[in-house]
């Protein structure tokens, strides 16, 4: 089992920053991926970043690149996502999650382990 807790989310006006956190514990050897998913109210989860856990591959959405960025820090097993330009669409509640297998990082398949969200509100 892997437990997720992310961190981070808040208010903030378009234009702003966040940063989110999410802290891994648990079999942490057996992550292939981390990701980030994002749900806007009456829309479906969908995929925002992803990282390798070994390696350090990254992968985005096309609505996010050049604003997202995901990293890790494997030595404190935690991932983050820093968010900058922020627009009022990217309003949602922020979901971490940990992949125990290979596939495709921008798939829900793959990951196994989800944290309990946190909220992003970006007001215009």
């Amino acid at each position: 089992q892997v437990q997720l807790v992310e961190s981070g989310g808040g208010l903030v006006q378009a234009g702003g920053s966040l940063r989110l956190s999410c802290a891994a514990s648990g079999r942490i050897f057996s992550i292939y991926y981390m990701g980030w998913f994002r749900q806007a109210p009456g829309k479906e989860r969908e995929f925002v970043a992803g990282i390798m856990w070994n390696g350090g591959r990254t992968y985005y959405a096309d609505s996010v690149k050049g604003r997202f960025t995901i990293s890790r820090d494997n030595a404190k097993n935690t991932v983050y996502l820093q968010m900058n330009s922020l627009k009022p669409e990217d309003t949602a509640v922020y979901y971490c999650a940990a992949a125990p297998r290979l596939g495709n990082p921008v798939r829900e398949y793959v990951y196994d382990y989800w944290g309990q969200g946190t909220q992003v509100t970006v007001s215009s």
